[in-house]
């Protein structure tokens, strides 16, 4: 069977864009691929984490996997710090990655901004540790979002150079899976921005453990327009609005994609069924399929992370069978690069 490995990072407050960006998906992915699902606290400290909340964020993320759906039975979750293969790999693949690679890496000059002499070289670093999470595993296959996307090119390029140098096909050419309409999810204050826990404005998300009283409050006070909701013909044929018609109702269109999402539908349907309305009505009815799908989730979260006991239990039995998976591959790597092992 082909193989996922994903994860999310422990940096607390989880919120609509990670669920319909990531954790959702996960979800579905569990029929049809051996699935390896991560709390990757490892990527989480390349710029400082308090300890105490790096360990609640952690039982979090873990939580939100179990509570969405991710059966820890039938997928592995673990934390990546419990798998000592994603360091000792990373080390090597430090070895074989490029300098000029990594300098063309653009979210590395996001995340360090002006101050690029002052960030961790775990920072810069960052997507050689992501390679070492997926070959780690010989993942075939990585959802991923446009963010990401970079960093699996790198992972690409460093599996294609490491079986080229060494003469062996040890690691697979690890493809992405990108999915829907919602895998970027914006901001309810400003539809021109991604939805992020960074933003001062707690209105600006809705996170997966707001109750129905806060949903209900954050979609009434989300930005849209004055103008009414049109209809299906003004999506192309792939089933997307036109470019510059999006950029013109940015707020709309995210309340618009977001619904889509949350009710499993396209956005050719909510545009038929909401044509000719405005958006004071169709908040409402916006409200009503957030608190269905996300009510549960939260109650459940609060649950797991009220009492964590279960939720180690469940990251010490995957982060087990995840070294058995890891382990053999690592081997192999210290044989080909003529590392002496006991």
């Amino acid at each position: 069977m082909k193989r996922i490995f994903s994860g999310v990072q422990p940096t607390g407050n989880l919120h609509l864009g990670n669920y319909l960006g990531a954790i959702r998906n996960f979800v579905g992915l569990q029929a049809d691929y051996d699935c390896i699902y991560c709390v990757v606290d490892m990527h989480a400290i390349t710029v400082w984490q308090d300890p105490k909340e790096l360990v609640a964020n952690t039982r979090e993320v873990t939580a939100a996997y179990l509570a969405a759906g991710i059966d820890p039975k039938k997928s592995i979750i673990f934390n990546q710090s419990q798998v000592s293969a994603h360091a000792e790999l990373a080390w090597i693949f430090n070895c074989v990655a490029r300098l000029g690679w990594m300098n063309r890496m653009t979210q590395f000059k996001e995340k360090a901004g002006k101050h690029r002499e002052n960030a961790s070289v775990g920072l810069y670093a960052y997507p050689t540790l992501m390679a070492a999470d997926i070959l780690a595993y010989k993942a075939s296959h990585v959802p991923v979002g446009e963010d990401q996307k970079q960093h699996l090119e790198l992972t690409r390029d460093i599996a294609i150079k490491f079986n080229g140098d060494f003469g062996r096909e040890v690691f697979p050419v690890t493809e992405p899976l990108i999915f829907g309409s919602a895998t970027r999810v914006m901001s309810l204050r400003d539809g021109s921005k991604k939805m992020s826990k960074s933003d001062p404005s707690d209105y600006s998300r809705i996170t997966m453990t707001d109750d129905a009283d806060a949903v209900a409050k954050k979609i009434r006070k989300a930005t849209s327009d004055s103008e009414l909701i049109p209809g299906p013909e003004i999506l192309g044929d792939d089933g997307k609005p036109d470019e510059e018609l999006r950029r013109a109702r940015p707020e709309a269109f995210n309340l618009l994609t977001i619904y889509a999402a949350l009710a499993d539908v396209e956005l050719g349907e909510v545009l038929r069924d909401f044509e000719g309305k405005g958006f004071a009505d169709f908040k409402k009815a916006l409200t009503e399929v957030a608190v269905e799908n996300l009510g549960p989730i939260g109650s459940e979260m609060k649950r797991l992370t009220d009492a964590p006991d279960h939720v180690d239990d469940v990251l010490r039995d995957g982060a087990a069978r995840a070294r058995e998976v890891a382990e053999p591959v690592l081997r192999e790597v210290y044989d080909v690069v003529g590392f002496l092992r006991p």
